[in-house]
């Protein structure tokens, strides 16, 4: 009698709920799973992976792919890899350093069946190739996609744009900076299209000399600083692409003797604990809940189970820095 069938028969379960035990499903009893897991322990069974890959059709593993890492991403894949776990997949990060080749690698191990699934934070390659991999496995996205491209789970960031103007009208402040991410994003776009929509809208200029691309880092919203100041005429506010740029414009405003916010009110984005340790008012973007969605879309295929994931929305954090 082979060890599984003797956990079977000590146990007193049956072979599927043996199985999903051994395959760290989410679907067991605590009772069941640890009467198992204690049989499993005092018979040294160790399951023969690539035999549970060939009688289930699934690796367990999840590949997650993306051009770079940033802080903000790593607030995305902490949450994705935990509830992953909790559904018994491990997860493969492939860093593509924005080279196309290198991206593809990730796409052809889903078509040979060496991951079960993908996760795309950013990539390079155009969304509708991509979208041919679909066939292999399921795909989804946490980077904006078009209408008929891979489905993405991402929030429409103008909504939180329109918020932080919202805010700062409402406070007197009119003249109004934009520190953008890349320009060819379609969440630059967004907040770009929801920035002139609102201005217009209020009867307020729209600055496209205040607009600034690939503005990323604390060091970048450093430099913004010099550069504004540099211009002649300052902002009386400004609108980072996130918390990181944010806090490099304070940092180095107060070092320039500005006074925040009387002379330059300063609005992050994503809600990150540094900003809340400074005090920076900005928009909370709820990422773990955003990658809690992306693993629940792959496991409508890879689970055969719908789960409903919460609504999502963006808050207002109002500050010290407006």
């Amino acid at each position: 009698m082979s060890k599984f069938d003797q956990i079977i028969k000590l146990s007193g379960y049956s072979r599927a709920t043996v199985s999903r035990v051994i395959n760290h499903s989410p679907h067991v009893s605590d009772e069941a799973r640890e009467k198992i897991t204690a049989i499993m322990e005092q018979l040294n069974y160790i399951p023969n992976r690539n035999a549970v890959s060939l009688s289930t059709g699934q690796t367990k593993q999840i590949g997650m792919v993306m051009a770079n890492t940033s802080e903000v991403v790593l607030a995305f894949l902490e949450r994705f890899i935990d509830i992953a776990m909790d559904y018994g997949f491990q997860t493969i990060i492939y860093t593509t350093r924005e080279d196309k080749a290198s991206e593809l690698r990730a796409f052809e191990d889903l078509r040979s069946k060496r991951v079960d699934g993908l996760v795309i934070i950013t990539c390079v390659n155009d969304p509708k190739m991509l979208k041919t991999y679909c066939q292999y496995g399921p795909i989804v996205s946490w980077q904006r996609m078009g209408n008929d491209e891979i489905p993405s789970i991402a929030m429409d960031q103008g909504m939180g744009y329109t918020l932080a103007l919202e805010h700062l009208v409402a406070r007197g402040y009119t003249r109004i900076a934009n520190m953008f991410g890349r320009s060819d994003s379609l969440n630059t776009r967004s907040r770009r299209e929801a920035y002139e929509r609102f201005m217009q809208s209020h009867g307020l200029p729209i600055r496209q000399d205040w607009y600034h691309y690939s503005v990323f880092t604390s060091a970048n919203g450093e430099q913004m600083v010099h550069k504004l100041m540099a211009e002649g005429e300052l902002p009386e506010a400004v609108l980072c692409a996130n918390d990181y740029v944010a806090i490099g414009m304070l940092s180095e405003a107060r070092r320039q003797g500005l006074r925040v916010p009387e002379q330059l009110a300063i609005v992050g984005f994503d809600d990150s604990e540094l900003s809340r340790t400074l005090g920076i008012t900005t928009i909370r973007n709820p990422i773990g809940d955003q990658a809690v969605h992306a693993f629940y879309r792959l496991w409508e295929v890879l689970g055969r189970e719908h789960m409903e994931p919460k609504r999502l929305e963006y808050e207002l954090i109002a500050r010290e820095t407006t």
